[in-house]
């Protein structure tokens, strides 16, 4: 995945870099890449087009596929479902 710097003062503005990964350093949400000497450099996400980050999927940091909120929908559904089945 490329992304853009997209800060209007960033002196990089319009660059396109490969994302290496992102993370949250120094209490920031940033997008780390490798500049054109091959150094890991890091720029906060906000000033990039790289899309906001879901805070759930932040949180979890991959180690819940479902969110509360999705399940409980679900839990829902079924009973609705189940209802259905019921009456026929």
């Amino acid at each position: 995945m490329h992304f853009e710097i997209t800060h209007p003062f960033h002196p990089k503005r319009g660059m396109r870099y490969v994302l290496t990964t992102r993370r949250l350093n120094w209490g920031e949400d940033r997008v780390m890449y490798y500049d054109s000497q091959g150094r890991l450099r890091s720029v906060l996400a906000s000033w990039t087009d790289v899309p906001v980050q879901d805070l759930f999927a932040q949180a979890s940091d991959g180690r819940s596929w479902f969110r509360t909120d999705d399940l409980l929908r679900l839990c829902a559904l079924v009973d609705e479902r189940q209802g259905d089945n019921d009456v026929n």
